[in-house]
């Protein structure tokens, strides 16, 4: 008889589980890249913005982050032709028409860009 109560409890505590809420993923950023960043070398990138804060490596790829006071940047590196390139740029909060607010790139800026 315990048997019985044990299992039945023990499928009562399992369905409880298969019926909670899933999370939902946050939207995916809007397409796009700054134009000015997409295929620099990471170089390029360490000039205009200075040592990143935090660096990820997977396999061929990385990913710098830079971070401000009011915003961070995200810089994702992939091979290209055997050396690295940037890929993607994203900031958060985000740009209104592309991934990245090129507020807080600017913002980030050790370098100031040039003037064109």
């Amino acid at each position: 008889m315990k048997r019985i109560g044990f299992i039945a409890a023990a499928c009562f505590v399992l369905a409880a589980c298969a019926s909670a809420p899933s999370t939902e993923l946050p939207a995916a950023p809007p397409p796009g890249e700054p134009a000015e960043f997409f295929g620099l070398a990471p170089a390029q990138i360490r000039t205009a913005f200075g040592t990143p804060d935090f660096k990820r490596h997977d396999g061929d790829a990385q990913m710098w982050r830079y971070d401000g006071q009011a915003c961070k940047a995200f810089v994702f590196f992939n091979k290209k032709d055997g050396a690295q390139a940037v890929r993607h740029v994203e900031t958060i909060p985000r740009g209104q028409t592309i991934a990245a607010d090129l507020n807080c790139l600017k913002a980030l800026r050790v370098v100031p860009a040039p003037v064109s």
